[in-house]
C-alpha cells in the first residue's frame, strides 16, 4: 500500500519483520505517543512509513540503552538532540558502574573475611555515602582534635592532606581499610588520644625547636634498635647501653640541648606522647585506599627505646 505521495507504507505485521520487533511492542509504542502510525487502511489499521521504521529503530536502540520513553518523545520532537541524551545516560551509568563495582568489592570482602551480618551492613554503609560523606567523617574527626590548639601548621596541613579517596573499582583490602577506618576515627578512645597528642604539641610549641633532619634521626633510630634487636639485646639490658648513649646523644643535637638525665626525662616524654600504635595505623589504612605505598609498623622499634629509656631515667 501507498500514501498520496506514492511512498510504500507497512503494516504493523511489515514492521515487525523488517525490525524483528513483536507487534505487541510496536504497538504500545505507537499507544504511547512515540511511535504515530504514517495512515491508516479502510479497515482503521495502523500504517507506518520508512521513516516511521526508522524511527523505530532509534526508539529500540535508545530503550536498549535503558532511555525513557518520556525523554525518547523528547528526542523524536526535536526537543533534545540525541548526543545529550547519551551523554546524559553516560554519566548515569558511570554511576551505576561505581555502586556495582563498590557492591562487588564488599561482597568480596566478606566473603573473604567471613563477616557477620553487622559487618556486611557496616560495609555496604560505608561505602554507599558519598566521596564528600565519607571525607566529612575524617574532617570532623580532625576538627575535634585540632580545635582551639597551636599546633604546628605543617603538621595540621599534612593531616587535612591526607584524605582517604575510596577509588571507583576499589579492592576488597581497600574496602576494608575504610571501613577500619571509619571504625577507628570515631573511636572515643582513640580521639582522646590524638587530642592529647595535639595538645602537648601545641603547648610545648616554642618551647622545642622541631629538628631539621627529624626524618634522618627517626631513620637512625630504627637502625639501631632494629639492630639491637635482631642481637637480642633486651632494652634493660646493660648491653643496650651503648644504643641508648649514642640515641640519646643525636637527639640533644639534633634539639640543640646538652645530653644528661634531664634532657633524657624530657626526651623520654615526647616519645611517650608520640609513640601510638592507632596513629600509625591511621596514616597505614589510608595509604591502603589511596593506593599508596606499605607504610612499616615501627612502634615497636620505638617502643624499645622508651623501655631502654625507662629503665636508665
Amino acid at each position: 500500500m501507498r500514501d498520496m505521495d506514492g511512498d510504500r507504507l507497512y503494516t504493523i505485521g511489515e514492521v515487525s519483520r523488517r525490525t524483528g520487533l513483536p507487534v505487541k511492542t510496536i504497538r504500545f509504542y505507537s499507544d504511547s505517543g512515540v511511535l504515530a502510525p504514517s495512515g491508516r487502511t479502510h479497515a482503521g489499521y495502523r500504517l507506518y512509513d520508512l521513516a516511521a521504521v526508522v524511527r523505530l529503530d532509534l526508539v529500540r536502540t535508545l530503550r536498549e540503552l535503558g532511555v525513557d520513553l518520556a525523554t525518547i518523545r523528547r528526542v523524536l520532537a526535536r526537543e533534545i538532540s540525541v548526543s545529550a541524551v547519551a551523554a546524559a545516560h553516560a554519566d548515569a551509568l558511570e554511576a551505576q558502574i561505581r555502586t556495582l563495582r563498590l557492591r562487588r568489592a564488599v561482597l568480596r570482602a566478606v566473603a573473604g573475611r567471613g563477616s557477620s551480618q553487622e559487618e556486611l551492613e557496616l560495609m555496604h554503609k560505608l561505602v554507599r555515602l558519598s566521596d564528600e560523606e565519607r571525607r566529612r567523617i575524617i574532617a570532623d574527626f580532625l576538627d575535634e582534635v585540632f580545635e582551639g590548639l597551636d599546633v604546628i601548621p605543617e603538621f595540621a596541613a599534612k593531616m587535612r592532606a591526607g584524605i582517604p579517596q575510596l577509588p571507583d573499582d576499589p579492592s576488597p583490602a581497600q574496602v576494608e581499610a575504610w571501613v577500619e577506618l571509619a571504625e577507628l576515627v570515631q573511636d572515643p578512645d582513640f580521639r582522646a588520644r590524638i587530642r592529647q597528642m595535639m595538645e602537648h604539641q601545641a603547648a610545648t610549641r616554642g618551647q622545642i625547636r622541631v629538628p631539621d633532619k627529624a626524618a634522618e634521626l627517626a631513620d637512625l633510630t630504627l637502625e639501631r634498635v632494629a639492630a639491637a634487636q635482631a642481637a637480642a639485646i633486651a632494652p634493660e639490658s646493660p648491653e643496650a647501653n651503648a644504643v641508648v648513649d649514642e640515641l640519646a646523644a643525636a637527639y640533644a643535637t639534633a634539639y640543640g640541648e646538652t645530653d644528661g638525665p634531664e634532657f633524657r626525662r624530657t626526651l623520654l616524654e615526647r616519645m611517650r606522647v608520640g609513640n601510638e600504635p592507632r596513629a600509625e595505623r591511621y596514616w597505614q589504612l589510608i595509604a591502603v585506599i589511596n593506593g599508596m605505598p606499605e607504610i612499616p609498623t615501627l612502634t615497636p622499634l620505638f617502643e624499645w627505646f622508651i623501655t631502654a629509656l625507662e629503665a636508665r631515667v
